[in-house]
């Protein structure tokens, strides 16, 4: 992978926002806004291989937190019944949401557009269905508890302020991951496949392959995020990972952006912690969601932070465009002059 320093400078700005981000603790932040910016955290690890699937590749996926959900049983049920902690849990709840990624990938990539949305979605219900219906092993409705501590070098890192600290710590390497990808040779394949399939496909490129290469890629991510998610709540259940949560998803990655590193950061802050500073109830936090959405794919198409980077451009460009109209429009006059 040829690293240009036009790639670097993409990077940057996700990792000082999350070295800012680090000093949150040390603010006095309360318990409660710690609780939420942990759980922006997660989701924003889902989001960012969200944002290799719908932003490099063009496809929505509307099963995404059944993923998530894959990682977050695949964790509780390793802790009890093999008594499989944090640690180990999370290539494993990675490796588990990417195989059922791949094992619904392939018949449904086999269909594009909003029939692929129908399919996920379906793939969703279905999950939710049967860790309902699974009887004492998924613990049915009431779901499964997670009682093993998490350690880190020896000391217990559960409580909010450390477990916030190894929640940053994964999104910083999401965020890292996710940057690798975009500027790979798989990345810039994956946006030829974006920007038009037949083409790619003409040139040799098997698609269907990249496409459920793609969806397994973040079938990972989500997996991870679920792991954090189970050892954060300690007690999961299907509710938690049905249509809805899938919803907020898509909504984080289209609001923030899915085409640029901070974007994944700033939907999953704006969706977590809005509702908590305006002080609205459930039904109030899913109207202005659906404003959000509307505002953003009517006026920001690409999401908040490209429009935002937009009309930066557009605020330093002008005076320097009036400038240089003003320069040439003087020469003229010089030139007409000395004829």
């Amino acid at each position: 992978m040829n690293i240009s320093l036009s790639s670097l400078r993409s990077l940057v700005p996700a990792l000082v926002v999350l070295a800012i981000l680090a000093l949150v603790p040390a603010l006095g932040a309360s318990n409660r806004m710690l609780s939420l910016a942990i759980s922006a955290g997660i989701n924003i690890v889902a989001l960012y291989g969200l944002s290799v699937l719908f932003g490099q590749t063009g496809i929505l996926s509307m099963g995404h937190a059944a993923l998530v959900g894959v990682g977050a049983y695949a964790a509780a049920l390793l802790a009890r019944d093999t008594g499989i902690g944090f640690w180990v849990a999370l290539p494993l709840g990675g490796i588990a949401a990417a195989a059922f990624a791949a094992i619904i990938g392939v018949p449904s990539l086999r269909v594009s557009g909003h029939h692929f949305v129908i399919m996920t979605f379906a793939f969703g219900q279905l999950l939710t269905i049967v860790l309902t219906n699974g009887g004492d092993f998924t613990g049915a409705a009431t779901g499964l508890d997670l009682q093993l501590p998490v350690n880190f070098f020896g000391r217990r890192a559960d409580d909010l302020t450390p477990y916030y600290f190894v929640v940053l710590a994964f999104v910083a390497l999401s965020a890292i991951t996710s940057w690798g990808i975009i500027n790979s040779p798989y990345g810039r394949t994956l946006r030829a496949i974006r920007e038009n399939e037949k083409l790619a496909a003409s040139l040799g490129i098997n698609v269907g392959r990249h496409k459920v290469g793609a969806f397994i890629v973040s079938g990972v991510f989500a997996g991870v995020s679920g792991v954090l998610l189970a050892y954060f709540l300690r007690h999961i259940s299907p509710s938690q990972f049905a249509s809805f949560p899938s919803i907020y998803l898509a909504l984080m990655v289209m609001i923030g952006g899915a085409r640029l590193l901070l974007g994944p950061i700033a939907g999953g802050i704006l969706v977590s912690f809005l509702p908590e500073v305006l002080n609205l109830d459930p039904v109030e936090s899913r109207i202005l969601y659906g404003v959000c959405l509307i505002a953003v794919i009517l006026l920001l198409p690409n999401g908040l932070i490209a429009g935002l980077i937009d009309g930066w451009n557009r605020i330093v460009r002008r005076p320097a465009q009036k400038q240089a109209s003003h320069q040439a429009a003087t020469a003229t006059h010089a030139s007409e002059a000395s004829r």
